[in-house]
Protein backbone atom coordinates (compact mmCIF):
# COMPACT_ATOMS: atom_id res chain seq x y z
CA UNK A 1 0.00 0.00 0.00
CA UNK A 2 1.51 3.35 -1.00
CA UNK A 3 0.23 7.12 -0.12
CA UNK A 4 0.60 10.34 -1.85
CA UNK A 5 2.67 12.84 0.80
CA UNK A 6 0.87 16.20 1.54
CA UNK A 7 3.10 17.99 -0.65
CA UNK A 8 2.28 15.70 -3.46
CA UNK A 9 -1.72 16.03 -2.89
CA UNK A 10 -1.45 20.19 -2.97
CA UNK A 11 0.98 20.02 -6.29
CA UNK A 12 -1.36 17.95 -8.09
CA UNK A 13 -4.42 19.62 -7.00
CA UNK A 14 -2.79 23.12 -8.00
CA UNK A 15 -1.47 21.49 -11.55
CA UNK A 16 -5.07 19.92 -12.05
CA UNK A 17 -7.33 22.88 -11.31
CA UNK A 18 -5.23 25.48 -12.69
CA UNK A 19 -3.63 27.21 -9.69
CA UNK A 20 -0.12 26.30 -9.79
CA UNK A 21 2.20 24.27 -12.18
CA UNK A 22 3.91 21.28 -11.06
CA UNK A 23 7.08 19.98 -12.42
CA UNK A 24 8.03 16.88 -12.69
CA UNK A 25 11.37 16.27 -10.71
CA UNK A 26 14.54 15.11 -12.72
CA UNK A 27 15.18 12.06 -10.65
CA UNK A 28 13.18 10.11 -7.93
CA UNK A 29 15.32 8.39 -4.88
CA UNK A 30 13.75 5.53 -2.63
CA UNK A 31 14.65 5.94 0.99
CA UNK A 32 14.11 3.71 4.08
CA UNK A 33 12.33 3.62 7.06
CA UNK A 34 11.79 1.11 10.41
CA UNK A 35 8.48 2.65 10.98
CA UNK A 36 5.68 5.01 8.73
CA UNK A 37 6.53 7.90 7.40
CA UNK A 38 3.51 10.23 7.35
CA UNK A 39 1.84 12.47 5.09
CA UNK A 40 3.52 15.77 6.98
CA UNK A 41 7.05 14.31 6.36
CA UNK A 42 7.05 13.16 9.37
CA UNK A 43 8.93 9.90 10.61
CA UNK A 44 12.72 8.83 10.78
CA UNK A 45 14.75 7.89 7.98
CA UNK A 46 17.56 5.54 8.35
CA UNK A 47 20.97 7.46 8.59
CA UNK A 48 24.28 6.84 8.78
CA UNK A 49 26.28 3.25 8.56
CA UNK A 50 26.24 3.45 4.93
CA UNK A 51 22.98 4.41 4.26
CA UNK A 52 22.05 6.43 1.15
CA UNK A 53 18.89 7.11 -0.94
CA UNK A 54 18.73 5.32 -4.04
CA UNK A 55 18.04 6.67 -7.55
CA UNK A 56 15.05 4.56 -9.30
CA UNK A 57 12.72 5.08 -12.32
CA UNK A 58 9.21 3.06 -12.33
CA UNK A 59 7.36 2.37 -15.62
CA UNK A 60 3.71 4.11 -16.57
CA UNK A 61 0.84 3.52 -14.43
CA UNK A 62 -1.42 1.13 -16.04
CA UNK A 63 -4.82 0.19 -14.26
CA UNK A 64 -3.34 2.69 -11.50
CA UNK A 65 -0.28 0.89 -10.35
CA UNK A 66 2.80 1.90 -11.46
CA UNK A 67 6.48 -0.55 -10.45
CA UNK A 68 9.92 0.22 -10.68
CA UNK A 69 11.24 -0.68 -13.91
CA UNK A 70 15.14 -1.09 -12.81
CA UNK A 71 16.34 -2.82 -9.91
CA UNK A 72 16.81 -1.24 -6.26
CA UNK A 73 19.59 -1.79 -4.41
CA UNK A 74 21.47 -0.18 -1.68
CA UNK A 75 25.03 -0.33 -0.84
CA UNK A 76 26.10 -2.68 2.22
CA UNK A 77 25.50 -1.39 5.39
CA UNK A 78 28.58 -0.59 7.35
CA UNK A 79 26.31 -1.27 10.81
CA UNK A 80 22.70 -2.07 11.65
CA UNK A 81 20.17 -0.23 10.29
CA UNK A 82 17.75 -2.26 12.49
CA UNK A 83 14.46 -3.82 10.56
CA UNK A 84 12.91 -1.81 7.49
CA UNK A 85 9.82 -1.41 7.13
CA UNK A 86 8.99 1.13 5.29
CA UNK A 87 10.07 3.41 2.51
CA UNK A 88 10.01 6.88 0.62
CA UNK A 89 9.91 8.07 -2.65
CA UNK A 90 11.47 11.46 -3.21
CA UNK A 91 12.51 14.22 -5.06
CA UNK A 92 16.07 14.59 -3.92
CA UNK A 93 18.98 12.74 -3.06
CA UNK A 94 18.83 13.92 0.73
CA UNK A 95 16.61 16.55 1.90
CA UNK A 96 13.98 17.27 -0.50
CA UNK A 97 10.04 16.50 -0.12
CA UNK A 98 8.39 13.49 0.18
CA UNK A 99 6.26 12.57 -2.57
CA UNK A 100 4.89 9.18 -1.58
CA UNK A 101 5.73 6.26 1.08
CA UNK A 102 4.29 3.03 1.83
CA UNK A 103 5.29 -0.02 3.74
CA UNK A 104 6.97 -3.08 2.44
CA UNK A 105 5.17 -6.61 2.48
CA UNK A 106 7.52 -7.59 4.87
CA UNK A 107 9.80 -6.22 6.78
CA UNK A 108 13.88 -6.94 6.69
CA UNK A 109 16.76 -6.84 9.73
CA UNK A 110 19.28 -5.14 8.28
CA UNK A 111 23.29 -6.02 9.64
CA UNK A 112 26.61 -5.14 8.65
CA UNK A 113 27.31 -6.56 5.75
CA UNK A 114 23.41 -6.78 4.61
CA UNK A 115 22.61 -5.26 1.17
CA UNK A 116 18.52 -4.41 0.44
CA UNK A 117 17.65 -4.89 -2.64
CA UNK A 118 13.98 -4.47 -4.55
CA UNK A 119 13.62 -6.64 -7.64
CA UNK A 120 12.11 -5.14 -10.81
CA UNK A 121 8.76 -4.61 -10.71
CA UNK A 122 8.36 -5.45 -7.00
CA UNK A 123 7.56 -1.83 -5.45
CA UNK A 124 4.20 -1.39 -6.52
CA UNK A 125 2.85 2.48 -5.95
CA UNK A 126 -1.16 2.50 -6.22
CA UNK A 127 -3.45 5.07 -6.70
CA UNK A 128 -6.54 4.20 -4.63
Amino acid sequence: MSAMSDYLENEILDHILGTGAYTMPSNIYVGLSTGSFNDDNSGTELTGNGYARVATTFGAAASGTASNDAAVEFSAATGSWGTVSHFGIFDASSAGNLLIHGAFSASKSITTGDILRISVGDLDITAA
